[in-house]
């Protein structure tokens, strides 16, 4: 039996996430100092950043506001008092050695995501969300930039204070298939709620992985470890598809697993141990002295709640009952908020969703890959693809040219009437102007046309091929088809 056949049919796969998302606020959760990506080191910092002596937190109200979006909407029951917690530990990059955080009593809890595998829904539970603050950015010199390669290690303290909010899922999701969907779920709906932009690549997006197996069908959980360093939904499971088969291998052989904190290589996708892992009590919390309880008022909340828009899980099924696309379909639409309002605004121009699905899903998402840019940042306006669809509709344009007409869109910004006016791409449907064309084609291609009236109907494919040269792609192929066929019969 292989490995692979011994984890499906022997083991089981227990995972939870733990999800950190940097909120999208002007400043950070405890000082007014600004936030900023990509700005000169150790430039926006205060004496409470930094944790002088006597600086003193004030809690960002605009932050408690955010997070509190992103608990309603994982459907967490929301605690109406609530504190904040020194979490105790010494690390380079924790100026204070102690993080301002929560531990019993978190913001919200016990909520839920569903997330669609396709052929089945997986529910996964939420135990808690809360906030803290983020700690400051350690840089390693070196041509790599990897810790193990580096003579050194510097700390950028721009980034120490940003609110940050942590998920944390319920030992639920039970493959990495299910744990990058979970993440690629949950990314989704915060872009939706607004509170962050959710970059991994900036590390406004990160996530750690708890991973143990157990026995298929058993009750009693593995070992677990935690796996660091997954910046992307990719690394997300490879890491743990890898972490998986290091684990059964070690039960296989006789061994055990160790508790510990392993950090995902992505160069060789294998995890490698960093260090024992801690328990709660090792970090010795403490209620935070300089920071009063916050009282999270009803009217708050609903107040909050009468600010969540409409989330893509309820797209996709308004998408499937009112305009009658398939699930398929209306996930994609719905996946990404700029794509579902691009689409929304074109059927205010253009009634057939399918057609418009179509050509948002193929040509216009490749040349979106292709340049790598979002639909917000596309020249195309939602009026001139609806526009441009109309024409091809009606029979101005052909599918064909349509394809063209829309990459000079996309390059320009130009409306549809305007590329096809300078270019002269306007389909030819005149069948007086067309016979003439084709009475020429007919008179040159005197092999196929025998060959048609021979049986080999499909002759009547290179005929058609004939007029299209001749007029530029801008004959009407379906009059052309019709026309060929009545003369060679």
């Amino acid at each position: 039996m292989t490995l692979d056949q011994k984890i499906k049919e022997k083991y089981e796969a227990v995972i939870g996430l733990e999800t950190h998302v940097e909120l999208f606020t002007h400043t950070k959760m405890f000082c007014g100092c600004k936030i900023s990506f990509g700005d000169d080191k150790n430039v926006h910092t205060c004496p409470v950043c930094l944790g002088h002596p006597g600086s003193l937190p004030v809690v960002n109200k605009r932050a408690v506001e955010f997070a509190l979006k992103i608990a309603l909407a994982l459907n967490c029951r929301i605690n109406n008092y609530t504190i904040f917690h020194r979490k105790n530990y010494f690390y380079p990059d924790q100026v204070k050695n102690y993080q301002i955080s929560q531990y019993d009593l978190p913001l919200g809890e016990k909520g839920y995501l569903d997330i669609d595998m396709g052929d089945y829904t997986r529910r996964v539970g939420i135990t808690r969300v809360h906030m803290e603050e983020d700690t400051g950015k350690l840089i390693h010199t070196g041509a790599t930039g990897r810790i193990s390669e580096s003579g050194a290690s510097v700390v950028d303290f721009n980034r120490a204070g940003t609110p940050l909010i942590e998920i944390v899922t319920e030992p639920d999701i039970k493959s990495p298939e299910e744990a990058k969907e979970y993440m690629v779920t949950l990314r989704n709906l915060i872009l939706y709620l607004g509170v962050s932009d959710c970059s991994m690549e900036e590390g406004s997006l990160r996530c750690d992985a708890n991973v143990s197996v157990k026995e298929a069908g058993g009750k009693k959980f593995g070992t677990k470890t935690e796996i660091k360093n997954l910046n992307s939904f990719k690394f997300l499971q490879k890491g743990l598809d890898y972490e998986i088969r290091r684990q059964v291998k070690l039960i296989e052989s006789g061994k055990k697993v160790v508790q510990q904190t392993r950090h995902y290589d992505n160069n060789t996708d294998t995890t490698k141990a960093l260090r024992s892992k801690e328990e709660a009590h090792d970090y010795r919390y403490f209620p935070e002295p300089d920071l009063v309880p916050l009282d999270i008022s009803k009217r708050l909340i609903e107040k909050i709640k009468g600010e969540i828009p409409e989330l893509p899980q309820g797209k996709v099924k308004r998408f499937e009952k009112e305009y009658g696309l398939s699930r398929y379909d209306s996930n994609f639409l719905a996946s990404d908020i700029s794509i579902s309002s691009f689409f929304e605004k074109c059927l205010a121009h253009y009634g057939d969703a399918k057609t418009l699905c179509n050509w948002i899903m193929g040509d216009f998402s490749a040349l979106l890959n292709q340049e790598n840019i979002s639909m917000e940042e596309s020249k195309v306006k939602p009026k001139d693809l609806s526009e441009m669809l109309k024409m091809m509709d009606s029979g101005k344009i052909s599918s064909k040219i349509a394809k063209s007409v829309f990459e000079e869109m996309f390059k320009t910004g130009k409306s549809p009437k305007k590329i096809i006016d300078k270019k002269g791409l306007e389909q030819i449907s005149d069948e007086d102007v067309l016979e003439k064309i084709i009475d020429k084609v007919i008179e040159e291609n005197s092999g196929p046309v025998k060959e048609y009236k021979g049986g080999k109907k499909k002759a009547v494919g290179y005929l058609i091929g004939q007029v299209m040269a001749k007029t530029k792609g801008k004959a009407n192929p379906q009059i052309v088809n019709r026309i060929i066929r009545k003369k060679l019969s």
